[in-house]
């Protein structure tokens, strides 16, 4: 633990909100009305020799007047039926992975809108489609990757529906790289240097591929153009992309499916992914944690079995930030276990989830895009960094592929995920043909992928806007300590806050209720386990809590003014923990250590930037244990739950 000084109020980030009171009103307002005026201006000076489609009469008739009544009538009951939404502006919800929206975001989203550019290719999005390979830059930079497009290897990113699409991607691509080389080892293509088998061609490491697909995609420019269309088709003919998994693995008999290792922490977008792929659930192992974090001594077994067997690995998958516990994975010891597994032969693709934490990577850079030092960063906490979390952040540039979702801790609206690959020249892997949408053959270099984004994505049609609110938002706070990092700071910092304010509560409660954080918080979301004195069973630990949790539910059945507080649960649950960890916690809070029944806890997401209010001496976060004493008090006393 480090002594550290108040930190002085942060007026930069009074401007970035639309404010748990709405202080920031007149300002978006402002922007609204403006950008909206120079929409319409835009419009009227396209071809300001075209007569007004729409007469100046019509706003008199009855037909149009009674349209506009409807709309309005529309309007504010949706305006009213909206007021029972959950309030994620306040520092007074502390419950699932929402917060308010960046002005700068949220404003460039509604000022694209109107536009309502399809990001897919250029003819339908020529501006907003350049914006949002910039995201892919802009979020590159942030996650370690290299970012300058002169390099050949720059990496590439772009925009998903959220965390489940983009880890889809990762797949796909995970996917075509490893079954590409067997392609061309099928159709026999002269001159390249492919493995003389199956299981080596089917190992090869990542930059092995892409060095091969290049030497392919060169081989092919020099052919004739009849020999250069016969060869494509030969190797297209034999791709797993054409075959599918049956055909492919059919022509490949000495082969097995691979497998998807990841900690049984991940979110359950991985479960879907696996059978979205066709690789079916079986082939997805959950691997045990320690301490909600990957076991790395669980990965190394399953590596040296899956050797010994000659059992192929697609991928193993780190989590920064886990959506229930917030727990971060140690992405080096991974990058380490493949290191030593490909000197036994077996390779595959490391992709990080980091869904949740990926914006925690700007506390950890420099504004040259540089890695800060532990020393560097601890000096702004009491506890954050660990050295084992530093050494994570530290590694994810040598990871394949990252998932970041804007739309969490980057506080833009819902439908922003992104997907960021090391290498932009693995996306040929993914490129699909459609001649009416898309122009050239496959992308050779970044004006390529601009101008042919949807040959590569998942969507069929994505929203322009979404990249603008994005990228403005990147643009106006970039992605470094000194910009961007302001927000996850304060939250960190609430988040130490919450986590001495529990250990005290645990200490005030202790004559009636045993309170305990069952693990050390990696991020700024952190669980609290409680259980009355007395009571050694886990289903009356479970009954307590759920008692409890309606006390911290939205129902739209009631005014929201009635609740003070708003939060969220999860469980703990003795396979995801261990025998030794669920014992430990079990025992800590007088339960029956041998129950292998899951524990209802509360899981606090502490993303709001207000929670410690510097402008009226206000703590949210003393205000919600206040709060949580009275209400686990009234429980004790058997009151009846509000």
């Amino acid at each position: 633990m480090r002594n550290r000084a108040t930190p002085a109020h942060d007026y930069a980030l009074d401007a970035c909100f639309l404010g748990p009171y709405g202080e920031n009103d007149t300002l978006l307002e402002k922007l609204l009305v403006e950008f909206l005026r120079d929409h319409v201006y835009w419009r009227r000076n396209f071809h300001p020799e075209d007569p007004p489609a729409i007469g100046t009469e019509s706003a008199r008739h009855p037909d149009y007047l009674a349209f506009e009544a409807r709309t309005r009538r529309e309007l504010h009951q949706l305006s009213a039926a909206l007021k029972r939404s959950v309030p994620f502006h306040s520092p007074r919800y502390i419950g699932h992975m929402a917060s308010d929206l960046l002005l700068p975001g949220l404003a460039a989203h509604m000022l694209a809108l109107p536009y309502n550019p399809n990001n897919v290719s250029e003819d339908s999005a020529p501006v907003t489609i350049d914006m949002e390979v910039q995201v892919g830059l802009q979020l590159a930079r942030m996650l370690g990757y290299v970012h300058d497009t002169t390099r050949p290897d720059c990496a590439f990113g772009h925009l998903a529906s959220g965390g489940t699409t983009a880890n889809y991607q990762a797949l796909r691509l995970a996917l075509a790289m490893k079954a590409f080389p067997l392609a061309l080892r099928a159709a026999r293509v002269p001159d390249l240097d492919v493995p003389e088998d199956d299981w080596h061609a089917f190992n090869l490491p990542g930059d092995a591929v892409i060095a091969l697909l290049q030497a392919w995609q060169r081989w092919l420019a020099a052919q004739p153009m009849a020999e250069s269309t016969r060869w494509r088709e030969r190797v297209d003919a034999a791709r797993i992309e054409r075959l599918g998994l049956a055909g492919f693995f059919a022509k490949h008999p000495a082969l097995r499916v691979p497998r998807v290792l990841a900690p049984i922490t991940a979110h359950y977008s991985w479960s879907k992914g696996v059978k979205l792929l066709g690789l079916g659930s079986a082939q997805l192992d959950l691997l045990p944690t320690r301490g909600m974090r990957l076991d790395l001594d669980a990965l190394e077994e399953q590596l040296d079995r899956c050797a010994r067997e000659r059992q192929p690995v697609l991928m193993a998958v780190a989590v920064l930030g886990s959506t229930e516990y917030g727990t971060i994975d140690p992405v080096d010891g991974v990058l380490a276990a493949r290191a030593r597994s490909r000197a036994r032969g077996l390779d595959f693709a490391v992709h990080v989830d980091a869904a949740w934490g990926g914006y925690l990577a700007t506390l950890f850079r420099n504004e040259d895009g540089s890695l800060r030092s532990r020393a560097e960063v601890a000096d702004e906490f009491t506890y954050f960094p660990s050295p084992a979390l530093h050494a994570a952040f530290g590694a994810l540039g040598d990871t394949d592929s990252i998932t970041v979702d804007p739309h969490k801790l980057g506080y833009l609206p819902f439908g922003s995920g992104a997907f960021v690959c090391r290498d932009h020249r693995a996306m040929d892997l993914l490129a699909e043909r459609a001649d009416y949408v898309f122009h050239g053959d496959a992308a050779t270099d970044y004006a390529t992928h601009a101008r042919n984004l949807g040959r590569f994505v998942v969507e069929g049609s994505k929203s322009g806007a979404a990249a603008a609110g994005v990228y403005v938002a990147h643009k106006v706070l970039p992605l470094d300590h000194r910009h961007f990092g302001r927000l996850p700071r304060a939250t960190v910092r609430a988040a130490e806050a919450f986590h001495d304010r529990a250990l005290r509560f645990a200490d005030e409660v202790a004559p009636h209720l045993h309170a305990r954080i069952p693990f050390e918080p990696d991020s700024n979301l952190v669980c609290l386990a409680l259980n009355p004195r007395g009571n050694t069973s886990l289903a009356g630990a479970n009954a307590f809590m759920q008692r409890l949790c309606v006390m911290l539910r939205a129902d739209p059945r009631q005014p929201l003014q009635v609740k003070e507080f708003f939060g969220s649960t999860t469980t703990l649950r003795p396979d995801l923990l261990g025998n030794l960890e669920a014992a430990r916690i079990f025992r800590s809070l007088g339960l029956d250590a041998e129950s292998s029944e899951p524990l209802l806890i509360l899981r606090h997401t502490l993303m709001n930037p207000y929670l410690i209010d510097g402008e009226n001496g206000i703590s949210y976060v003393d205000l919600y244990f206040d709060f949580l004493t009275r209400c686990t008090a009234a429980l004790m006393n058997g009151e009846r739950a509000a």
